[in-house]
């Protein structure tokens, strides 16, 4: 996904001389190429997030468009004062890339784990919301930030789902992508952990259980007829995210179904739940601890599928 961005935004600041590419002392060897070729168009901050912040909003409101990158969480909940003050506050044209989402960075520990972060930043006003799940979508809404006004977040993954598009698809920001057709039960995620998505379409597949697949790129603006159209059209809705589900995806979808008042007949959450992540070890290896990944969505479809839903609410003691 870094290497995807990277590559696209080269060829966009090669005609459009209001990009610019600000780190915070990351990126060697990936930003070579484009530091060369465009060397009025990027700055090294330093290790100074907070710093990185306020300069990028300040070269915003001078007409701007700068793309700042660093670390899962240093972008954010290093520097969320001058994300939510300086860059929000001010609608300013700051588009903020954290590589490393969720587990990516999973042997440096809780300081590394971006398990908090989408909560957070949807949270804030005059912002938008994506975390793509694969390489075209990388590619795409690369693209697309170039000409949605004001701040976004962009959290990339180490891993991803490689290229699931299909010729002469169209991305648009803000809706979802439908990737596989079902009745049975509609799996939606957001950010890399489509390819464990993907993957536990395939088992079910061979049980005899057929999912819709949404990727949510975009977690705000949320694609609510997409949504609202699985809860009526299948049997389950499953919210399938390497984030605490508190606040995040589960959360941004429960609150959306229950404001419009559509109930799906099942729903569940697949993510962290309360508590640090405090095990560390590679992406793979807490995926699985944490259950999230491909087998762990899979029994949670077939239990969810096999359980049987209450008709009303016990009485409140």
């Amino acid at each position: 996904m870094r290497d995807a961005f990277i590559r696209v935004l080269g060829e966009l600041a090669k005609n459009d001389s209001r990009i610019m590419l600000v780190t915070g002392d990351l990126g060697f060897k990936v930003f070579d190429e484009y530091a060369l070729n465009y060397p009025r168009q990027f700055l090294n901050a330093g290790v100074a997030e907070q710093n990185m912040m306020g300069l990028a909003t300040g070269l915003a409101l001078e007409g701007r468009i700068v793309f700042v990158y660093s670390i899962a969480n240093f972008p954010i909940l290093r520097c969320l004062e001058q994300v939510r003050n300086d860059a929000c506050y001010h609608q300013a044209n700051v588009k903020i890339v954290s590589i490393g989402g969720g587990f990516s960075y999973g042997a440096l520990g809780i300081s590394h784990h971006a398990t908090e972060d989408l909560s957070i930043m949807r949270a804030l006003p005059e912002i938008s919301v994506m975390a793509p799940g694969d390489l075209w979508e990388t590619e795409e809404a690369t693209k697309a930030m170039v000409d949605i006004p004001g701040t976004c977040y962009f959290r990339l993954d180490k891993s991803n789902a490689g290229y699931t598009n299909i010729d002469s698809e169209k991305f648009e920001f803000g809706k979802a992508r439908c990737l596989k057709e079902g009745h049975d039960a509609t799996l939606i995620s957001t950010g890399g952990i489509l390819n464990e998505v993907l993957k536990a379409y395939e088992l079910l597949k061979e049980k005899g259980i057929f999912c819709r697949v949404l990727s949510l790129h975009t977690l705000k603006p949320l694609d609510l007829e997409s949504i609202l159209k699985a809860a009526s059209e299948t049997e389950a809705v499953l919210t399938i995210e390497e984030h605490t589900i508190e606040g995040g995806l589960g959360g941004a979808v429960a609150e959306n179904f229950l404001e419009c008042g559509v109930i799906p007949k099942k729903f569940k959450r697949i993510g962290l739940k309360s508590g640090f992540s405090s095990i560390v070890g590679s992406q793979q290896f807490l995926r699985k601890t944490y259950g999230v990944d491909a087998e762990s969505i899979v029994s949670n479809v077939v239990q969810l599928l096999n359980s049987n839903r209450p008709t009303m609410m016990p009485n409140a003691k």
